[in-house]
């Protein structure tokens, strides 16, 4: 850089070389030029969780009478723009650095730092006021559970709600639109297409009732613990009066953990979460495979039903349009599934008082939620919403099918049904002209037995 582009700043170490006009000081700028390597910053979901933490403590500090009014307000009202987002293009830091997430938090520090001093006319230091009552290894945990808190509450539970929605109104619409069934890709007995849909929506509804509870044990917070976890340099009520700071900012129900060592050890909660996003990602992959099925064609596949067209479906075959957002949502699905993976290692990396891959963790658990969330809505509006049944594809493909003859297994036996069965198949026939050839039941009793709608009832006929 010339030297019109450049400041000097100091910390601990020394000197560093930070751009004219960063918000940030001399331990970001170590950061930025020590991990260049993904290109990747801190999401937007963690500088925000960031800023409320750092408001939280400034009002908690201010409270306990450990910092002055006039610095709480200047880091609170510098914070709240953090957390708002007006200030995400100072926040450089690779999510591939240390690995409690300190240079972030001191990102964090300074920036606000800086905000705050402008503000009041004060000198407010990042780490004595700023950090105050705080370490990065109680805050960027923190953080995590903040962030994931907020984005379920946010955004993944409304965009369920949403899905949910588009499944019941085609689960009705679709109540006695009957069709063949299929078990290991093959003709079985008849289904509603109702009751198709009700298994995804019974799918995704269970996914989210896992989620929300998996979601809980996120508003315990480890604020207090500072360092190791034994809450050094700062006041015992403080973890208390932050979560109290956050529930007033967020109307989430935080509150101070019980136990400081695992809360800065471990990520287990974000790992149960994760398991839970991984199993709405499996139930939505299915979904999406189904739809993919069903659609196919429209000559030489299943053809059941047709997907609102999007697009063009390929550069060099006109006409042809494909099931862009089923494809679309089952990428995201196996993106998911791998962030769960990472999850996983990642809170295996709790080496005594300290977890360190916090900030690989938060970007993958934010990632999932963010993509399933998106996703969600996705797919309903653009695919369970607008599907068109294929009627007449659907009775052609169900009259011909020859397991119908199950339903007669109980009057005519296994043996009669199977051979029944065959030769409907091989002669391309009804199942009920060959059954009124082969048994002694008349045309009104099979019509009985093998009503389609009264099949997918169950029972005994």
């Amino acid at each position: 850089m010339g030297n019109n582009k450049i400041r000097i700043e100091h910390d601990s170490m020394g000197e560093v070389e930070v751009p004219k006009d960063a918000l940030y000081g001399a331990q970001t700028q170590r950061a930025v030029d020590n991990f260049p390597i993904s290109g990747i910053p801190q999401p937007r979901a963690i500088i925000r969780a960031l800023g409320l933490i750092k408001q939280a403590c400034a009002v908690s500090n201010h409270h306990l009478g450990l910092l002055d009014e006039a610095r709480s307000r200047a880091i609170s009202l510098a914070a709240v723009e953090i957390a708002a987002g007006k200030h995400d293009d100072q926040f450089p830091v690779d999510i591939f650095q240390t690995g409690s997430g300190t240079s972030s938090n001191m990102n964090a520090n300074e920036v606000i730092a800086t905000l705050a001093s402008r503000e009041s006319g004060m000198t407010v230091h990042p780490n004595d006021h700023v950090n105050m009552g705080q370490s990065s290894n109680d805050v960027f945990p923190a953080a995590i559970h903040v962030a994931a808190s907020l984005l379920v509450n946010e955004a993944l539970m409304p965009a369920l709600d949403k899905l949910q929605a588009s499944l019941e109104n085609r689960k009705n619409e679709l109540d006695r639109m009957v069709k063949t069934g299929r078990t290991h890709l093959m003709d079985a007995m008849p289904v509603t297409m109702g009751q198709e849909v009700s298994g995804w929506q019974n799918q995704i509804q269970r996914a989210k009732n896992q989620i929300q509870q998996a979601a809980i044990a996120l508003l315990d917070l480890p604020l207090g613990g500072t360092a190791v976890g034994t809450g050094i340099n700062t006041p015992e009520t403080f973890g208390d009066e932050c979560a109290k700071a956050l529930h007033d900012s967020t109307g989430l129900a935080f509150k101070a953990r019980d136990n400081f060592f695992s809360g800065l050890s471990s990520q287990d909660d974000a790992v149960a979460l994760s398991g839970q996003l991984k199993t709405l990602a499996v139930a939505m992959m299915k979904i999406s495979n189904d739809l993919r099925w069903m659609n196919s064609g429209p000559l030489a596949g299943m053809a059941e039903i047709s997907l609102p067209a999007l697009q063009p479906g390929s550069s060099i075959m006109p006409g042809k349009i494909n099931p862009v957002i089923p494809e679309a949502v089952a990428m995201v699905c196996a993106q998911v599934i791998g962030n769960d993976t990472t999850i996983t290692i990642a809170g295996q990396s709790g080496n005594f008082q300290l977890n360190v891959m916090l900030p690989v963790l938060a970007n993958s658990l934010v990632s999932s939620i963010e993509l399933l969330s998106n996703a969600c809505v996705a797919l309903a509006e653009k695919a369970i919403d607008g599907f068109v049944v294929n009627e007449s594809v659907i009775n052609e493909s169900l009259e011909r099918n020859p397991i119908l003859v199950t339903a007669l297994n109980p009057v005519i036996g296994y043996e009669l049904g199977a051979k029944i069965a065959k030769q409907a198949y091989v002669e391309g026939r009804a199942v009920k002209d060959v059954a009124l050839e082969m048994t002694e039941l008349d045309e009104a009793e099979i019509d009985r037995l093998l009503d389609p709608y009264k099949l997918t009832l169950g029972g005994l006929k």
